[in-house]
């Protein structure tokens, strides 16, 4: 059997793989394995075309694009993993044969939230901006604390993996709780 063709993957095979990966990331790029820079990058990128001191004298920006007053280059090895990343997750639901899961609504959200796609679309949104807001806040994303951070065992991400599992369950367990129980 085609182990890219099931449904879903050995957290195990799938973890061991991301070890992996974050290490030949640490061994050719000298870098830490993490993407939530990138939409920082991507947004200064944007506010340049209008506005290129904008970008340069703001601290945060220019610190993301500017290096000795030239600009970085956009598409870093960073942006192309944020790329095949959505490449992969596209080849994986096709090769799984799992869009057919994605086009329903799935019953614990439907029964919590209803079963409108834009309320979906809406909290999925809110959530994004928020979660990447906490990364930025956190200087670093959860790949970039969990796996890099963690593999490097540095107390602060460490710190973060207990906060990042705790507030998960707490929040599953609130959204989530039954009704009437």
């Amino acid at each position: 059997m085609n182990p890219l063709s099931l449904r879903r993957w050995s957290p195990y095979a799938a973890g061991a793989a991301l070890g992996v990966l974050s290490w030949a990331t640490f061994f050719f790029m000298d870098k830490a394995l993490g993407v939530s820079t990138s939409v920082c990058h991507m947004a200064a990128a944007v506010i340049g075309v209008g506005s290129e001191s904008a970008v340069k004298e703001n601290a945060y920006f220019s610190k993301l694009l500017v290096k000795d007053g030239a600009w970085k280059p956009l598409v870093d090895w960073q942006f192309a993993l944020v790329m095949m990343m959505a490449v992969g997750a596209f080849l994986a639901a096709w090769l799984g044969r799992g869009f057919d899961e994605t086009r329903g609504m799935p019953g614990t959200w439907a029964s919590s939230f209803g079963p409108s796609r834009v309320v979906r679309w809406i909290g999925a949104f809110l959530g994004g901006i928020i979660l990447i807001f906490g990364a930025r806040l956190a200087d670093g994303c959860t790949s970039g604390h969990a796996i890099s951070g963690g593999l490097q065992l540095a107390l602060s991400s460490w710190v973060f993996m207990v906060a990042m599992f705790a507030t998960g369950v707490t929040t599953g367990l609130v959204l989530y709780r039954r009704k009437g129980a």
